[in-house]
């Protein structure tokens, strides 16, 4: 059984800067690095870590930024599932500041183009399907439309938020300001009930350094879970680490709290 992670992939280049710039000013960086990124390549890298067999699916171009993500992600996860469109690599741009908040800048023609709805070795019954908002909307919704036909448990983070509802999912995973947005509540409890319709899906949000809270599905009452206190360098990709831990923590029949906890906690880890 395996864990597979629908999403996408793209060469990160980040500036570290002492702030961030105002509009129209220009900052010198600190250092700069280059590296693999995207929600999907991150999530799939961190359930990977986590324990669970990945199947990683993304689209790239055939160019010089895909031979580096395939030279680095290789280390970490087979590439089988990278398939080859006629677009340029999706690359980010990030700015990361001395407190370690960040501002992201994507370019995504290879996530835009992505279809894989008519790929073989699609998700089998039993297995698990983690999604993410970089794809097309329609895309994301056939995907997840048919993993639940195929008796697929299906994990959405729907970051980041698109125009139009969100699909439906098994388990929804969101931020604080992503869940007011979407159940149109500020009390991430109630979001939380809200988003589980009615108690059909399990609901996850994370607060940052507040920790996160869960709802497991058919649940009324949220579980809360702390985050250790660290210092935080970088935190760009927390909210990725913790989706794929959280997912691939599931995928290896772990309870939704103790998941959750087991998340949280690598999030904290990885702002360091």
């Amino acid at each position: 059984m395996a864990l597979h992670v629908v999403g996408n992939i793209c060469v990160d280049d980040t500036f570290y800067v002492e702030r961030l710039p105002r509009p129209g000013e220009t900052v010198n960086a600190v250092t700069t690095a280059r590296g693999v990124g995207g929600k999907g390549a991150n999530q799939a890298v961190a359930a990977l870590r986590a324990g669970a067999e990945v199947v990683f699916r993304a689209a790239l171009g055939d160019d010089a930024d895909a031979m580096f993500l395939r030279a680095v992600l290789g280390a970490e996860l087979p590439l089988d599932g990278l398939v080859v469109l006629d677009t340029p690599t999706d690359r980010s741009t990030i700015l990361v500041d001395r407190a370690g908040e960040n501002v992201v800048v994507t370019a995504a023609a290879s996530a835009t183009a992505f279809d894989p709805t008519g790929r073989p070795s699609w998700p089998g019954r039993g297995e698990h399907l983690l999604m993410q908002g970089n794809l097309r909307p329609d895309v994301t919704r056939a995907c997840l439309e048919r993993a639940k036909g195929d008796g697929v448990t299906t994990i959405l983070n729907p970051s980041p938020l698109g125009e139009g509802p969100v699909p439906e999912a098994d388990v929804i995973v969101v931020n604080a300001g992503e869940a007011e947005t979407m159940a149109g509540c500020s009390d991430p409890a109630e979001a939380a009930r809200r988003l589980s319709r009615g108690g059909n899906a399990s609901v996850v949000i994370t607060l940052g350094a507040g920790g996160a809270i869960c709802l497991d599905r058919g649940a009324t009452d949220v579980d809360r879970v702390a985050a250790p206190a660290v210092a935080a360098v970088d935190s760009s990709g927390a909210g990725d680490v913790f989706a794929g831990v959280l997912s691939g923590c599931l995928m290896r029949g772990v309870p939704l709290v103790v998941a959750t906890t087991v998340g949280v906690r690598a999030a904290s880890i990885a702002v360091t």
